[in-house]
């Protein structure tokens, strides 16, 4: 805390999109190819469960031994490219319910701290904007007291399971698995739901490897769309092929960044594939992924060097201001809605749409680079200090701040612009203290979120985001001081000493470095000549 306020961070360009992945439908499947999908799927996901369990009774005392005699183990009832994607997939399950677990912990202890603070304070002690305050009255604070005993035995149980390495995980997911008790809520039958849990317990993918045909050896697709699967040792029977493949009939056409993926296999360059049944459409996709080399992304300087478009994250819309390399706002504001009601899908479309609005007018505009907060609204989210504020809890927890961020900066270099994070502390405060008024005229209606716009703008260009003060009057200027905010960025530094004003006149000397006219002399009687003469 630098003054009473948080010290900012510094922008910064964020790093491009690392991998690609590409899906299409596999059309026009027969009976016999789908029951060969499910045979292979049924399969190979029994044989994942197997080894997760396996992997989550090893614990921390997991090592690169142990790891290569699960896979000897899988590798004869499978393949050992397989073998490997299914150990690989495991670990990246555990990691992940690692992750998740220690951020349950963290969100425990912030809610553990911040019910002690509350309960340390008298009945009805006011909050400030830094911290909550006490509670209303003594049921709320006893209340509040066994939610801290529930909040601290949760807690230690927490650490105890961390620090046995002990995670939980559902293959299938927790959420599914917990439908099966509310079959009447989410409207489906038990068959229904069964086919579904199946469904997603399936494993059917592996990793590419280069230098291989086509850039995979267990799921190979040709240039002109064929897909063929290595079956497992006891589904060999059901090959079609040699050497134990099955060719579908069902061909593939990636619409989107189809020629990349055709360079890549005819490269024979590594590229992955998995098949995945959606239940509720009755259709298969393959999706296909490779990853790119990473990109150094362009300096902060080049960023900024064509101006900026700041842009402030709401609820339902995006507030666009575009601002030339002085931080000077051009134009209008502008407006990205969206609606973040309904399904997931209907979610990520909407945002795909605005965004895909806002990098067009970008490009328009000529601009290099988007300004954006570096959002994260973890401690907000709790309970404990926004516990009566649920309509605010449920906004903040609806805006979908990291998958924003990657659709946001995959878009972004498709069409060659890059995104710069910016601190967004006091933007909306002091956007709307410092732009917000001036901008207004009667034909332009600014609002805060169209402020915050310019101070998020103004930020990712270096700029304070205060506006540029007016020169002082001429004959006040020692009064009046000077101008508290630059058009410049970076570190000024102290203003250096003014030259006296008398030691030239106001156009310079002349030519020859000498006066056009002698000093008047004085009107003042003297019994001497003046010395100035």
């Amino acid at each position: 805390m630098v003054g009473g306020l948080r010290k900012l961070a510094a922008s910064f360009v964020v790093s491009g999109p690392c991998g690609v992945a590409v899906r299409d439908r596999l059309k026009h499947l027969t009976p016999q190819d789908e029951r060969v999908l499910r045979a292979v799927g049924a399969h190979q996901g029994t044989l994942a469960s197997r080894d997760l369990k396996t992997r989550c009774a090893d614990g921390l005392e997991h090592s690169g031994d142990t790891w290569a005699a699960r896979k000897r183990d899988l590798t004869g009832v499978s393949s050992s490219r397989i073998a490997g994607a299914i150990t690989k997939a495991t670990h990246d399950q555990w990691a992940l319910a690692r992750r998740c677990q220690a951020a349950h912990i963290q969100n425990l202890a912030t809610g553990i701290k911040t019910l002690r603070h509350r309960l340390s304070l008298p009945v009805g002690e006011p909050g400030t904007k830094r911290a909550a305050g006490g509670y209303r009255s003594k049921n709320e604070w006893f209340r509040k007291s066994r939610r801290l005993a529930m909040l601290e035995a949760r807690h230690a149980a927490a650490v105890a399971e961390w620090q046995a390495g002990r995670v939980r995980v559902v293959r299938g997911g927790k959420r599914l698995l917990n439908t099966r008790h509310h079959l009447t809520e989410a409207r489906l039958t038990e068959g229904a739901w069964r086919e579904r849990w199946e469904a997603e317990r399936w494993f059917i993918a592996v990793d590419g490897e280069s230098g291989k045909q086509f850039g995979n050896e267990t799921i190979r697709v040709t240039p002109d769309g064929e897909v063929s699967i290595k079956l497992p040792v006891p589904l060999a029977h059901l090959a079609n092929t040699r050497h134990g493949r099955y060719t579908l009939t069902a061909t593939v056409a990636f619409a989107h960044r189809g020629q990349e993926w055709a360079d890549r296999i005819e490269a024979n360059r590594a590229v992955a594939y998995r098949i995945h049944l959606d239940v509720e459409r009755g259709r298969w996709y393959l999706t296909a992924s490779w990853q790119r080399p990473a990109v150094q992304t362009i300096p902060l300087e080049t960023a900024r060097a064509r101006g900026m478009i700041g842009v402030d994250t709401n609820a339902d819309h995006f507030a666009a201001y575009h601002l030339d390399q002085h931080g000077n706002p051009i134009g209008e504001p502008h407006r990205f809605p969206y609606d973040l009601s309904g399904t997931a899908g209907h979610r990520d479309a909407q945002i795909r749409h605005a965004l895909t609005r806002l990098i067009h007018w970008a490009r328009r505009v000529g601009v290099a680079a988007i300004g954006i907060e570096d959002l994260d609204f973890t401690p907000e989210k709790t309970r404990e200090k926004h516990g009566r504020h649920k309509r605010f809890r449920q906004l903040i927890s609806g805006m979908p701040t990291a998958k924003l961020k990657a659709r946001l900066v995959s878009m972004a270099a498709e069409h060659g612009l890059s995104i710069v994070a910016v601190d967004p502390a006091y933007t909306s405060m002091w956007g709307g203290q410092h732009w917000q008024k001036p901008l207004t005229t009667p034909h332009r209606k600014m609002s805060r979120h169209d402020a915050a716009g310019i101070a998020i703008g103004r930020r990712a260009l270096g700029h304070p985001i205060r506006r540029r003060t007016a020169p002082p009057p001429h004959d006040q200027s020692d009064r009046a001081g000077h101008r508290t905010a630059q058009a410049e960025p970076g570190n000024r530094g102290p203003e250096e000493t003014r030259p006296p004003t008398t030691d030239r006149p106001p156009r310079g000397p002349s030519p020859s470095r000498k006066r056009k006219r002698g000093t008047s002399a004085s009107n003042t009687v003297r019994d001497a000549p003046s010395t100035q003469q």
